[in-house]
């Protein structure tokens, strides 16, 4: 399908890569150049997602079932592996394309503003284009290969960025932090390739999908193996039980960064994964039971946490861990649509969320000043009444939160209850997805009240900034708040992307990503439910919600909270849930420190210094020297001596042979 629209499918990731180009260039030749940086930056991006809306507009129109592959050169040419570098067009990867570039375009502009007295304004602005290339690598490969490129780019991105204040050590634990965990989940993504060759002969998406039904026995071992090994690859890249303590650590770097990482990039990438093999996980169910269980158990534990949190980003880092196994929950269900249904509606409300908070944070430092530290500015109880100085802000992060909430008619009341709904339904056929729903509905329930307790402590009740800092309290420029209006209107409206039959609704993303979710939904269809138990359901749901809101509204008492300086430890559970239930703890007792143990105590000073370096490298040179000590006496310069020494040679020569 040549001579189209689609084919400038190219540019989309071509477009940020020349951002990263031109603007690495500015970082090292004219770092001071803001303004063309500026351009540059968030020029790319508004042109890449200008390519989206014009491809999808041209796919749409060829109303295609198949996917349209561009197959550009071949890359890996080694025997029986052909693997070209090759980008897929279809439904799937355009809903992504939309998120990633329109999403990152509003972040890029928010970016302006943020980051413009920053002396690496430059250098962050090539990060940031590069993040989104490799990002759109991943989500438009034609294959395992390629797609794992796009997959190692953003955590090498995400380490580039988590660290980008490197000069303070906790920053750059936190990008190592992200980096390393990243690679566990990255090994088990890689044997799974291995596997996956090894079962269908090929790693091309089309191929290995038309080839696993026959090569693959469903429920086999094999299969059930490469499925849970590409999920641990979702573990560490989307962050959920175990490898999901480094995404609050990430908080460390920009605000913007964190908006971009958990609204429209890097965490989204393991469901996305899944979505793209829902045929292989629809073939291994014990497998869809692991994602679901581990998504519900996440979504409930990562919820617990964000209750006692004070730091504003963190309760927001914890809320995307929530979400995301929301929608894990989904996928492992199969309702594949729900998952990335979610994933759509949860980009806006939490780009809202993550961009709302930076402007908060941008408006108390420019109140404290130097008089306080970063961490100050992010404290909640430093905050409070802060509705009266920002009023925008206030009201838009409302909305994002009444969608993640689950309040109707926002946005994620929609495609929170589609996940619920599935596995409701699920649960009829096997029980223990009753037990998933049950965790994730108590989960809807805490999101609704910890949401409404960073509001309730951030913009509402008397000011604990202190009266100096309050004159310099008010609303951020526009180039920051510009982009919360866009998201805000699309945390409201998102939901109509995909109303149900239930309100009489087109399901338009539901009947838009049906050739590519349809291969695993054949295999394992939804079970109906009668329209009397989905409406009891979403009136469970949505009193739920309003429970959490309004318990938040009457057991919260913002007047009684005291700056962070004055204010007392937690104690009991609370603290428990303050220090995160000692998971990082745990980790560094029982991993950490016995391996740098093991590296430091026998690897280096056992093997390397004695065995290596002393018998190996060090016993080489002494038995070397050694040997020069002994010839030294056989070289004396001295022709007598070495008559002498013949003469005794030949004697002996002599004696040999006549004995």
């Amino acid at each position: 399908m040549t001579g189209t629209t689609v084919d400038l499918i190219w540019l989309a990731p071509a477009l940020p890569l020349l951002g990263f180009v031109l603007n690495g260039t500015l970082a090292l030749a004219r770092p001071t150049a803001k303004t063309l940086v500026s351009i540059i930056g968030a020029g790319v991006l508004l042109a890449a997602f200008g390519v989206a809306i014009a491809v999808f507009s041209a796919f749409t129109g060829l109303h295609a079932e198949a996917p349209v592959v561009f197959r550009y050169w071949s890359w890996i040419p080694v025997g029986t592996l052909q693997v070209d570098f090759a980008l897929q067009v279809d439904q799937l990867s355009l809903v992504m394309l939309l998120v990633v570039t329109g999403v990152g375009s509003l972040i890029h502009l928010f970016s302006i503003g943020y980051m413009k007295d920053d002396p690496g304004y430059a250098r962050y602005f090539a990060y940031l284009n590069l993040f989104v290339f490799f990002m759109l690598v991943l989500v438009l490969g034609a294959s395992f290969p390629v797609m794992f490129v796009g997959w190692e780019g953003v955590g090498l991105c995400s380490y580039l960025l988590i660290g980008f204040w490197f000069s303070e050590e906790a920053n750059a634990n936190a990008g190592r932090k992200a980096f390393i965990m990243n690679r566990i989940g990255d090994f088990g993504f890689m044997v799974a390739m291995f596997m996956i060759f090894w079962s269908t002969g090929s790693l091309d998406f089309d191929t290995v999908f038309a080839h696993a039904p026959t090569a693959l026995t469903a429920g086999g071992t094999a299969i059930t193996a490469i499925t849970l090994f590409l999920f641990l690859g979702c573990t560490g890249k989307s962050a959920q039980i175990p490898l999901y303590t480094w995404l609050p650590d990430a908080m460390a770097g920009p605000t913007p960064v964190s908006a971009l990482i958990h609204a429209a990039t890097m965490v989204t990438a393991g469901v996305y994964l899944v979505a793209r093999c829902n045929l292989l996980f629809a073939l291994a169910p014990v497998s869809s039971a692991v994602v679901a269980g581990v998504g519900a158990l996440t979504a409930l534990f990562a919820a617990t946490i964000a209750l006692k949190q004070w730091d504003i980003k963190k309760v927001l880092a914890y809320s995307t861990i929530s979400q995301l196994g929301y929608m894990f929950l989904a996928v492992g269900t199969g309702a594949m649509t729900a998952g990335m249904f979610h994933l759509v509606t949860h980009a806006f409300f939490k780009a809202l969320l993550f961009l709302g908070s930076g402007s908060v944070i941008f408006a108390l430092h420019r109140a404290y000043h130097h008089t306080h530290s970063h961490e100050d500015a992010q404290d909640m109880r430093n905050m409070g009444g802060l509705a009266r100085y920002m009023p925008w802000t206030a009201a838009l992060m409302w909305i994002a939160t009444l969608a993640i909430a689950g309040i109707p008619p926002f946005s994620g009341f929609l495609s929170k209850d589609e996940i619920l709904t599935a596995a409701f339904a699920r649960g009829s056929v096997e029980p223990i997805w009753l037990v998933f729903w049950g965790l994730s509905l108590v989960a809807a329930l805490l999101t609704a009240f910890y949401m409404t307790r960073l509001m309730i402590y951030t913009f509402h009740g008397p000011n604990r900034t202190g009266e100096q800092e309050q004159t310099h309290l008010h609303e951020a420029p526009w180039i920051l708040t510009g982009p919360l209006v866009v998201l805000g209107v699309l945390s409201a409206a998102g939901g109509l992307l995909n109303v149900p039959e239930l309100y009489h609704g087109g399901e338009w993303l539901h009947h838009w990503l049906e050739p590519v979710t349809h291969p695993g939904a054949a295999l394992r269809p939804e079970p109906p439910l009668v329209s009397g138990t989905e409406w009891m359901l979403v009136g469970v749901a949505v009193a739920v919600a309003v429970i959490g809101i309004v318990g938040a509204w009457q057991l919260l008492k913002p007047e009684r909270l005291v700056p962070a300086r004055t204010a007392s430890a937690e104690r009991g559970f609370a603290r428990i849930l303050r220090n995160k239930w000692y998971v990082d703890e745990i980790y560094d007792a029982l991993i950490v420190r016995p391996l740098v143990w093991l590296s430091r105590e026998v690897l280096w000073k056992q093997i390397d210094q004695r065995v290596i370096d002393g018998a190996a490298v060090n016993g080489a040179a002494r038995g070397t020297r050694a040997l020069g000590w002994a010839n030294r006496w056989l070289q004396t310069g001295q022709v007598g001596t070495y008559v002498a020494v013949f003469v005794v040679g030949v004697l002996l020569v002599l004696w040999r042979a006549m004995s």
